[in-house]
């Protein structure tokens, strides 16, 4: 497959549901079949309800942030890109470079843990025939990937629906069936708000990554904003219903082990329980695709500035970073073949504050110096972005999420003394 040469822009073929298609499967992901319970633990009762409603408020100004800067860098990278503009290459190669490292690695658990899920109904089980099976999942999804950003998109829309149709039918069963002989819900009760919302919150993650394609979007001054904005909006209304329907459906929420599939058993029978419950494979399935296209591009975004790295930053005519996506599939393979992938999302709590806060910052520096066409009144969504960062790392990451964050910092920093200074484009005569 040929590559376009740098800085000519490959054709855009992402539209506004597409893209919003995006965000929704980057967060209604695996957690949401399991939070329930972990909610209900620290927030028993209708607490678990507003413990939902409370953090996807409190996220709505995160996304904002994330909007306002997505309409005004038409380029793939998101966080990256922001860094580059308000900070300089130092910053946004060691930004890029440790929401690439966390990206790959909770792909590889993602993947892992799909293959161990579904290896014993195709005959393949025991660790061996997991690797397999995930060997599989990861080399067909990076072909998959390297046919174009055009089939990606059609494959992670569908995957996205089929996700969603077992969970609204869940939600028209709680809203619009007649009562069933269910005890009432339980009153909210004292409840370690800050655990519960931690969990919560991480459950929301995912609308961060819309900007990370904007450079595959037509309109995309219009369509990440939306998208970014919207695929929140749309989760919390979801994730709020999914809850109360849990929360009425059974009494000991805190206990059970897979809640929404309980929860749908209760209200439409064993049938829609067992619907439910896949449907937690094909979320999982619908992330891993979303990962594989958007992975590679923090790791190209990263090469693309003023300093380039074994030209990871080349973009197919598809719209497919060919050689960032190689290096991924490497990695991931190699990673899922380890065995117990259980600790390799370490880096998960670190990563999202780095994209939180330096989104933040960025879009508060650029305000105040008034470029991109920001004032400083946008300076002030910064704020609420910047309290919850620093909460998530606070109380959220651990000290190994730290150490490894330092590690993959140094790393970061070595790989850095590798790039080069980019070659300016020769000058073209008329």
């Amino acid at each position: 497959m040929s590559t376009l040469p740098s800085g000519v822009a490959p054709e855009r073929t992402i539209g506004p549901f597409q893209l919003l298609a995006l965000g929704v499967n980057g967060i209604v992901g695996v957690g949401i079949f399991f939070a329930p319970a972990e909610v209900a633990a620290q927030a028993p009762g209708l607490g678990a309800v507003w413990a939902f409603a409370l953090t996807g408020l409190a996220l709505v100004p995160v996304a904002f942030a994330f909007a306002v800067l997505g309409r005004r860098f038409d380029s793939d990278g998101g966080p990256v890109v922001f860094a580059r503009a308000a900070f300089g290459e130092r910053v946004s190669f060691l930004v890029g470079w440790v929401a690439y490292v966390s990206a790959f690695l909770s792909t590889s658990a993602v993947m892992a843990g799909l293959a161990r899920a579904v290896a014993p109904s195709v005959g393949l089980g025991g660790p061996v025939g997991e690797r397999l099976l995930a060997s599989a999942l990861v080399t067909g999804l990076a072909a998959l990937v390297a046919s174009g950003i055009r089939v990606s998109a059609r494959t992670w829309t569908a995957l996205t629906v089929l996700k969603l149709v077992p969970l609204a039918v869940l939600l028209g069963a709680f809203f619009f069936l007649p009562d069933r002989d269910v005890p009432p819900p339980l009153p909210a009760t004292g409840a370690s708000w800050l655990k519960a919302g931690l969990t919560v919150m991480f459950a929301y993650q995912g609308f961060e990554i819309v900007p990370v394609i904007a450079g595959q979007v037509r309109a995309s001054e219009r369509t990440v904003p939306m998208a970014t904005v919207g695929s929140l909006l749309l989760a919390m209304l979801l994730y709020v219903g999914l809850v109360w329907a849990c929360v009425a459906a059974l009494p000991d929420l805190a206990s059970a082990s897979a809640p929404l599939a309980q929860a749908a058993g209760v209200w439409s029978g064993a049938g829609m329980e067992r619907l439910v419950g896949a449907g937690t494979s094909v979320s999982a399935l619908g992330i891993c695709v979303g990962m594989m296209v958007t992975t590679p591009r923090y790791l190209s975004a990263l090469a693309s500035g003023e300093r380039s790295l074994f030209g990871l930053e080349r973009m197919s005519e598809s719209g497919v970073p060919m050689r960032a996506l190689a290096v991924t599939w490497a990695l991931v393979l190699g990673f899922v073949n380890l065995g117990d992938l259980s600790e390799l999302f370490a880096l998960s709590a670190i990563a999202v504050l780095m994209q939180f806060g330096v989104t933040a910052a960025a879009l508060a520096v650029l305000s105040l110096r008034r470029e991109r066409n920001l004032r400083p009144v946008h300076a002030l969504l910064a704020v609420p972005t910047l309290v919850l960062g620093l909460t998530l790392v606070a109380f959220g990451a651990s000290a190994r999420e730290a150490a490894v964050a330092s590690v993959a910092v140094l790393a970061g920093l070595a790989l850095m003394r590798l790039s080069r200074p980019r070659e300016p484009a020769p000058v073209r005569l008329p």
